[in-house]
């Protein structure tokens, strides 16, 4: 027969469930519009993204929960605060608190730590509870990836995307010194990837280039031949024909690196003379936002408007 103590144990776990699930709702309806801000990162989704280089084992540390942002497996059963989000936890989370206000010792968790936070391999529930019982530290066995990227606590997968893509523009920057040869310091991407795109894009520019040369052209001539004759066209075909308006949230440098894509695959069909004008079209008639056909024609008009009004008052 369960004594006293024993009841009260298991009816103030159930209470301990009961309010952080509470407490998980109505963290999700006051980030109802902004649901990623109330999520668990995913491991995998983090892995895949930074790509790190290598593994090391940390050993036993104690870690801040604090810095606790994501789980492998179970970044969909918690919130950003590793409060529970479903009932069918109940029982293991109530088993955990017990445990705690009994203060029986419970097994070390395990971690990744990459980019300065932490992405639980086993112990989600011992996280949860200890951060609802005001636990600022707890005792990890830790394994740390590689990776230039900081990692803030508050970060969404969509911030840490942001972060790599400027990452990556500062790299490229300083390893082609773009800047300095452009006088451009505006090349902007919405996708990771996109620089080392370009500078494929500079290397095969350079090659034909070089064909029928004595000397092979330095990396820089192709860069800057690249950026005048290849994309600077190609930018202006993007704004005579405001292709940007169909493609909301994307870059001039997104639809550079497409078109050139879907022009490479029109000239296999037509080929090589199909001209990058009628492949700038096509791409932005296939694949833009068909709803903003409306606002791209009162644009159009409103422009040429503009044209003849300055005509007139010069004259």
């Amino acid at each position: 027969m369960p004594s006293v103590y024993d009841l009260s144990d298991h009816v103030q776990a159930e209470h301990d469930f009961n309010r952080a699930r509470n407490i998980a709702f109505l963290s999700r309806i006051q980030h109802l519009l902004e649901a990623e801000k109330d999520n668990l990162l995913s491991f995998d989704a983090v892995k895949d993204l930074l790509k790190p280089r290598s593994e090391i084992y940390k050993g036993m540390q104690v870690v801040s929960i604090s810095k606790i942002i994501g789980s492998e497996g179970r970044y969909r059963d918690f919130n950003r605060y590793f409060f529970p989000r479903r009932e069918f936890m109940r029982k293991r989370w109530e088993s955990i608190d017990r445990a705690r206000i009994r203060d029986i010792p419970l097994p070390a968790i395990r971690l990744y730590e990459i980019g300065g936070v932490y992405f639980v391999r086993d112990g989600n529930h011992r996280v949860s509870v200890a951060r609802y019982q005001g636990v600022e530290e707890i005792d990890a066995e830790v394994i740390s990836l590689s990776t230039e990227i900081e990692i803030k606590p508050s970060m969404t997968t969509d911030d840490l995307e942001r972060a790599l893509i400027d990452y990556e523009k500062k790299i490229f920057y300083e390893k082609t010194s773009f800047g300095e040869l452009t006088g451009y310091f505006d090349l902007d991407f919405t996708q990771p990837g996109r620089y080392d795109e370009i500078i494929n894009h500079i290397q095969v520019h350079k090659y034909y280039l070089n064909q029928n040369q004595n000397e092979e052209l330095p990396f820089e001539e192709a860069l800057f031949s690249w950026f005048h004759f290849v994309y600077i066209p190609i930018m202006e075909l993007i704004k005579e024909e405001m292709i940007t308006i169909n493609f909301p949230r994307r870059s001039p440098g997104d639809l550079y690196v497409w078109i050139v894509q879907h022009w490479d695959y029109l000239k296999k069909e037509n080929g090589m003379e199909f001209p990058a004008s009628e492949a700038a079209r096509d791409f932005s008639k296939r694949f833009g936002n068909k709803r903003s056909f409306i606002f791209r024609f009162f644009a159009s008009l409103a422009e040429k408007l503009h044209g003849l009004y300055i005509k007139y008052i010069k004259r």
